[in-house]
């Protein structure tokens, strides 16, 4: 089996989610291959080899530098038709689930989205979806190839293996159409610590703060953990907390070794984005609570006396 698997980065950085999906890639065995498309990126193939990359494409050009889905796709298509690639791997981002849509479209190739785990079964790739609001999994295939195949945020670790990979630049030939999209600017959020994607440790926030002042209890004790800042899509509506830091089912998916729920009930759709944490510790004044069903350790009580006690014991700890 032939893998590609498409690598994003930023920032001088090849993403974690990527790097997760080569792994795995690595693991089902095979010709595993990586793409690395932009501007001055070279210096990039080398780690793309540390994590099981035998081989690594590099398509650089000014022309890529921008982060836009056409373009790359461009360079998708021509390597996989080439190559004769049989399955292309995405790790889910905005950016990625452009290219695989378009490039499914470019190819006709069948595009399977949001798997959390791969397999070889009687010779045959075969993916885990999940269904009805995660409390299910179905095995799903693929008819023709090349097989397309986007993996769901935090489903896979990056583990570095070391290694050498063969590079090789590509040449980069756009459609007309690709070239008519220009970005004017991309706007970057001004944030403190790390993302609740990259984040060890994420204290997440629900409706039960009451308000979007008391975040505060919770940017204390992450601040204090030296961790990152989440939400509930019902605190994120309620415009107490940015989008971005929204965990659930419309949200993003986390994998923290430690995960604490503040004032959050537990419906399914916020388990669906951190189900996969190491630890889940809540922190509720309802003992029926559906979040204490799955959490590791529970906590009854006020959050408003529990929470700033917590982060002044972390801080006596840390200073001691």
């Amino acid at each position: 089996m032939s893998t590609l698997v498409f690598l994003e980065h930023h920032d001088g950085e090849l993403q974690k989610d990527s790097l997760g999906v080569l792994g795995k890639a690595a693991q089902l065995g095979g010709e595993v291959s990586a793409l690395i498309a932009g501007s001055g990126i070279e210096a990039l193939a080398q780690q793309a080899a540390s994590f099981g990359a035998k081989k690594v494409y590099i398509a650089d050009d000014p022309a890529l530098e921008a982060p836009l889905p056409q373009p790359r796709v461009d360079v998708a298509a021509d390597l996989v038709r080439r190559q004769g690639c049989e399955t292309v791997l995405f790790a889910a981002t905005v950016l990625t689930a452009d290219v695989a849509a378009a490039l499914s479209a470019r190819l006709d190739a069948g595009l399977n989205w949001d798997l959390v785990d791969l397999m070889q079964d009687g010779g045959k790739l075969v993916g885990k979806r999940p269904a009805l609001d995660d409390t299910v999994y179905v095995d799903v295939g693929w008819k023709n190839e090349p097989k397309l195949a986007l993996i769901r945020t935090g489903t896979f670790e990056p583990v570095e293996t070391g290694g050498e990979a063969e590079v090789e630049k590509v040449d980069v030939q756009l459609e007309d159409f690709s070239t008519r999209a220009t970005m004017i600017e991309q706007a970057h959020e001004e944030s403190e610590g790390p993302s609740i994607e990259d984040a060890d440790v994420i204290v997440a926030g629900g409706r039960g703060l009451g308000g979007p002042d008391n975040f505060a209890l919770i940017e204390e004790l992450a601040k204090a953990l030296g961790g990152a800042v989440a939400a509930t899509r019902a605190v994120v509506d309620a415009g107490w907390y940015p989008y971005s830091a929204q965990v659930g089912q419309t949200g993003k998916t986390v994998s923290p070794r430690l995960y604490i729920a503040v004032g959050i009930s537990g419906a399914i759709q916020h388990k669906v984005g951190m189900q996969a944490s190491n630890v889940i510790v809540a922190i509720n004044k309802d003992p029926n609570a559906p979040i204490f069903e799955y959490a590791d350790l529970g906590v009854v009580g006020d959050l408003h006396e529990i929470v700033p006690k917590l982060t002044e014991l972390v801080r006596q700890r840390k200073a001691a």
